[in-house]
Parts: C-alpha cells; sequence; structure tokens
C-alpha cells in the first residue's frame, strides 16, 4: 500500500512538471483586460508575461529566488495550482488621493518544490489596473534563512518610453549621506537608450509600451525585506530587481533579506493602463499591510510654516520660530516645524515654552532629528537618540510631555535589511508614544502610509530646498514637477515642500510663477505639507489667494485625471466634501490650452486663479460656464469649483 503511494506521488510530479511546461496558468483581472501567463521552461524556470488589451506590456520575463543555501530559480517542478480567489477589500487612508478604497482582483497561488523538494509559492493577484505578485516562503522554521537573489525580471518590448530616476551610490553626496532618491528623472528616453545600470534605478518607475503606460514599484516592505531597486542589463528593456549595496546597513548588520520561514517578499507591483488609472489608482497601498496601528486619534493631516526653507541653519532661534508659529497662526495652519540644532541653539526649556506659545495660537510643533549612526558624517544634532528602542522611548516620552505632535528624522542609511527595520522600529515606537513620522534623506514609503497612518510624509524627492541650492535645478523645477504626479507622489506622501509666492530666499532665480506654485499645493500630496514660504513672503501675497491657503483641505475624497504628458503638463481635479479643486501646470516652452467643463464634475460655477500681469502676480476671475484655460509656460492654475 505504501510502494503505490509512493509511485502515484512521482507520477503526479512528473505529469504536473510536464503539464507546467507545455501549459500556461492564466489569471486574468475582473474585467478581462489584463491578462498574466506564468509557466515553466525546460531547465524548470518560471516565466511569465503581461498582456493589457492583448499587447504584450511585459514580454517573457524570469521569476525566482536564491536563499544562500536553496535555489527556487532552477529545475522547479509545479505542485499544485489555486483556483481563482476573488479579493474584495475596503481600507480607509487617513490622507491621500481617495479617503475609501475599494480594492478588487483575481489571486491565484502557484506553488512549486525545487530540487531539494522544498517549497515556494509564487502568488499572483490581478486587478483592472495592476498585476502584482510576490514569493512565500512556507518550509520549517529551522534557523534564520538568507535570500542572495531575487530573479525577477521585467522585460519591455522594443519601442517602450521610459521615465526613470538613477539610484544615488551608496555613501556619497554631501557628508555621504546618499542614497536618499534624490535625483532627476530622465523623462521619455527609448528604452533601447536606457543602458546597463548596475547601481539601478528608483521606484516608481514609469514606462509607456504602446498604447499602455505602466508604473512598477514594490508594497508590502516589512523588516524581514531589503528595500530594492530596478537594474537595467545590457539587453535593451531588460531589467532585474536588484538589492541594495552592501554598505547601505546599520552598521554591523546586513543589507540582505533574511528572517524565520515562513516569511514573504514585498510585492512586485505594475500598474497598467492609461496615464489616468495612473493617477486614479491605489495600488501601491491596495497590497500594502493594513494598518497596525490601533489608536489613531493622534494623527491629524495639516499644513506646516517651515522656517529653514527660507533663512537656513543660522535662524534656529526662539524668535524666528516664534515669527514661524505666528505664520501659522495666521494662516490656520496647524504646525510648524522646528529644524536643525534646535536643541542647541533653542534647548528643551525653550522648545517647551515654544510648544505653549505655539498652543495659545491652535499651533502645534514638529522636532527633527539626526537619524545618527556612522553611516554618514553629518553633524546636526539632535543625534545619537534615536539608535536603540530604550533611547527612543525616553526621548519621545520626552517631547511628547512637552506637547510635541511630530518628529522628522534624517538622513537615514539606504535600503538594506536592517535600515528598514530600523524605519520600522521608529514608527513602532512613535506610534507608542502618539508621534506622527516624516522621514527625511529617506527611502521610498512603499505602501507605509497605509500600514503606519501616523506616518505622514516622507522626502525621497528632489524638492524644493534643491531650487533654493542651484539655478540648474530652479530650471528644471517645472519639468520635473510635471512628472511627480505620475511617479514618485502616484502612491506614497511625498514632503517636496511647495509654494513659493513671492521669490526664493537664495542667490538662485525661480523660473515657475506664483500661480505655478500655488497648483503644487493640490497636485502634491502629503499628510503634512510644508509650506515654503516666510512670513516676509506671505505678508506680499494677495489676500484672496491666503484665503485659499486658509481653507484648502488637508484630505481629499476623489481625484480625476483632466489631462496631461509627465514632462510636459498635467492637470487634475480633487474633491473635498462637495468642492472641487482643479490644479495644473505646464513645463513646456509654449502654452498649454486646457478646456475644462465645471458641469463634467457636476458643478456650474466657480474662481479661476491665473498668473496676473506678470509671473509673480494673480489674476482671479469667477467662471460659469466651459472655460479654456491657458496655461503659460513654467505657469500654472487653480480652479475651485462650489
Amino acid at each position: 500500500m505504501n510502494r503505490i503511494k509512493i509511485i502515484l506521488v512521482i507520477f503526479s510530479l512528473s505529469a504536473t512538471q510536464a503539464f507546467s511546461q507545455s501549459k500556461a496558468v492564466k489569471i486574468s483581472s475582473p474585467d478581462q483586460q489584463i491578462q498574466v501567463s506564468v509557466w515553466s521552461g525546460a531547465e524548470g524556470d518560471v516565466r511569465y508575461l503581461v498582456k493589457h488589451h492583448n499587447n504584450i506590456v511585459i514580454d517573457t520575463s524570469s521569476l525566482g529566488l536564491t536563499l544562500a543555501d536553496a535555489d527556487w530559480a532552477r529545475q522547479l517542478s509545479l505542485v499544485s495550482v489555486s483556483g481563482t480567489r476573488i479579493i474584495n477589500e475596503s481600507y480607509r487612508l487617513a490622507y491621500g488621493k481617495k479617503a475609501m478604497i475599494s480594492y478588487k482582483a483575481h489571486q491565484r497561488e502557484l506553488h512549486y518544490v525545487n530540487k531539494k523538494k522544498a517549497p515556494m509559492s509564487i502568488v499572483f493577484r490581478v486587478s483592472n489596473d495592476a498585476v502584482a505578485f510576490r514569493y512565500l516562503l512556507t518550509g520549517k522554521p529551522a534557523g534564520i534563512r538568507q535570500v542572495v537573489k531575487e530573479n525577477t525580471g521585467f522585460n519591455f518590448p522594443q519601442g517602450t518610453s521610459t521615465w526613470l530616476q538613477p539610484m544615488q551610490v551608496a555613501r556619497s553626496g554631501w557628508e555621504s549621506v546618499n542614497p536618499a532618491y534624490e535625483e532627476h528623472y530622465h523623462p521619455d528616453v527609448p528604452v533601447e537608450k536606457v543602458g546597463e545600470n548596475k547601481t539601478g534605478w528608483v521606484y516608481p518607475a514609469l514606462f509607456k509600451a504602446g498604447d499602455s503606460w505602466a508604473l512598477l514599484t514594490e508594497s508590502g516592505l516589512d523588516s524581514n525585506y531589503c528595500a530594492t531597486r530596478l537594474i537595467s542589463e545590457a539587453a535593451p528593456g531588460h531589467f532585474t530587481v536588484g538589492f541594495p549595496d552592501p554598505r547601505e546597513v546599520i552598521t554591523g548588520k546586513g543589507y540582505l533579506p533574511q528572517g524565520i520561514l515562513p516569511f514573504s517578499s514585498p510585492w512586485r507591483v505594475i500598474t497598467i493602463g492609461s496615464l489616468e488609472t495612473i493617477i486614479a489608482s491605489t495600488a501601491g497601498t491596495d497590497l500594502a499591510r493594513p494598518a497596525v496601528v490601533r489608536n489613531t486619534a493622534f494623527v491629524k493631516p495639516g499644513k506646516a510654516s517651515w522656517s529653514w526653507i527660507s533663512s537656513k541653519d543660522d535662524f534656529i532661534t526662539y524668535d524666528e520660530q516664534v515669527r514661524y508659529i505666528d505664520l501659522a497662526a495666521d494662516m490656520h495652519w496647524q504646525y510648524c516645524l522646528i529644524d536643525v540644532d534646535w536643541d542647541r541653539k533653542i534647548g528643551y526649556a525653550g522648545i517647551k515654552k515654544l510648544a505653549e506659545y505655539a498652543k495659545t495660537k491652535n499651533v502645534s510643533l514638529w522636532l527633527w532629528y539626526n537619524s545618527a549612526g556612522d553611516w554618514n558624517t553629518v553633524k546636526y544634532t539632535p543625534k545619537n537618540l534615536l539608535l536603540t528602542h530604550e533611547s527612543r522611548m525616553k526621548e519621545f516620552a520626552r517631547i511628547r510631555d512637552m506637547g510635541i505632535k511630530g518628529v522628522k528624522i534624517d538622513f537615514f542609511a539606504g535600503d538594506g535589511q536592517s535600515v528598514i527595520k530600523y524605519y520600522i522600529d521608529i514608527l513602532n515606537d512613535a506610534a507608542a508614544n502618539g508621534l506622527m513620522v516624516n522621514f527625511h534623506g529617506a527611502t521610498l514609503p512603499r505602501g507605509w502610509a497605509r500600514t503606519y497612518p501616523h506616518l505622514l510624509t516622507a522626502e525621497a524627492v528632489r524638492g524644493f530646498e534643491n531650487v533654493t541650492f542651484g539655478q540648474n535645478d530652479a530650471d528644471r523645477e517645472a519639468e520635473i514637477c510635471t512628472i511627480l504626479p505620475f511617479t514618485r507622489n502616484a502612491f506614497d506622501p511625498m514632503d517636496y515642500t511647495p509654494v513659493n509666492l513671492y521669490k526664493v530666499q537664495s542667490n538662485t532665480h525661480r523660473k515657475t510663477s506664483n500661480a505655478f506654485q500655488l497648483a503644487l499645493s493640490v497636485l502634491f500630496l502629503s499628510g503634512v505639507q510644508h509650506y515654503a514660504e516666510s512670513p516676509e513672503g506671505m505678508s506680499k501675497t494677495s489676500e484672496d489667494v491666503k484665503s485659499v491657503l486658509r481653507v484648502l483641505p488637508d484630505t481629499w475624497d476623489e481625484v480625476k485625471f483632466l489631462g496631461g504628458y509627465p514632462g510636459r503638463y498635467v492637470v487634475i481635479a480633487r474633491r473635498a466634501g462637495t468642492k472641487w479643486y482643479i490644479a495644473g501646470i505646464n513645463s513646456q516652452a509654449t502654452t498649454q490650452k486646457v478646456l475644462i467643463d465645471p458641469t463634467v464634475l457636476g458643478k456650474t460655477k466657480g474662481r479661476l486663479i491665473t498668473e496676473g500681469n506678470d509671473a509673480f502676480s494673480f489674476n482671479i476671475e469667477d467662471i460659469n460656464k466651459e472655460k479654456q484655460v491657458e496655461i503659460k509656460a513654467s505657469g500654472g492654475f487653480l480652479m475651485i469649483l462650489e
């Protein structure tokens, strides 16, 4: 009897392997417009292909993992395939492009064993706007296992266009602070001209294959795994998932994924469709873990004044912060951020006094911290206070009792597994103390805003501060800003620090108009929006525009894409309650015309704010019918429909 069972099992495995090599497993979106095929090659390697509207978006590409002591890249046998499971979830975001989100997808699991009969599963989920997959290792929990390579590939067809941002080299740049996701995107580059790049490209990475757009990112990153990047190979159009530089670590700890089984990789997420799909999609948070923070009463999205962007290091003083607290109060903003060296230039006693003063003005404070460690040479303080759980809990409790509401933590070490664990440990300890978080000099959040709602924002962008550093960045501001809604800010909060309405407080010359800057307040999404304006600058802004900024929503209920092309122009409508805000910007050398029909959004009247007689003034007009808006070069507009 036992002998018969063994023979049957062997026959079953052999038949399954033969079947898997000749017939692909299919997974389709609920609307059937996205189709994924998965099959095995002659060497037992797993391959997949993705079509949209029957056109290839991802051509034949590899799948698999290699561990230090096991291989799931070759000689795999397909043991079983699950039936189609219907995923139907709803969740709420504390902030973002939509408040209430409904996620529907079809899921199938493919169960493999390697030549040693050790199991691995690949889980696919396909929604109407995205393909996602991840690896699940389900063997016995016998010690810590380490992943040394991910064999995931993304092959794009010839003729594909790309919008890619290069990954910065570890331990490079000012005070060795890289990588920090702060390079310029390379817009509209043919995939044939991308070339080999072993340092990699950051997520989200945007592609246009034929008539289909694809935005590639990852989500659901936990402390077992490292953050990854795209590596471009010598073969045009061929990209693979790459691991961080070995230097991107907490000193003495690791950079490769590791954990006790069972554990899984993050989701590899490919949003697919039109540009409207990219703007409306929530795929990056759909695949993230649900919120692990149960008590979120302390999480309050809002806006902040911030002195450093204008007056830099020398003015982190008590009197200067009073001026910015007063600015926040006058503008009805909830927060004021106090930046570097506050502990030495103001002191804890002074900060406590400032917090008490701010409270009388209905303003709360955020404080800056250095992530410290020896991964860079930054001298700013406070530092060395967040490196251990015990030290974090002591410091967080101290400032919480002073009335501080949030922390901005800067200059992290990169994307290694130990650094990702450091991020998550900070988030857990901040939540325990009722503190909101802003990560700077940091990695892409990768859906963490859903899992940790008190993570209100993260930098990971070449933001407005660079416009104050050099003219080249000022010259390219409009171009970069028209790319970000389709890439960096598509799913994750982005602390670009927008809206400078008077002038740059530096030797550079801002090329974008005031109307352009005002539009960014709606185009860019951040749980806490730090405005790049001084009290002096705001005093020169018209009361009509100031009144708009005083009541601008902190959260949004709905989003619609009205037009654009990454690197050229973008027009987006966002709804909060019964009001629609439509914002547009243009980076082209010529005027871009956009036809706006308020009735499409259920409205018949509103206000339109554009450039006035010059780039630094405004023109405001009432509208009650269809309007053709002319967006000037490096200009913008904001329309409010009630």
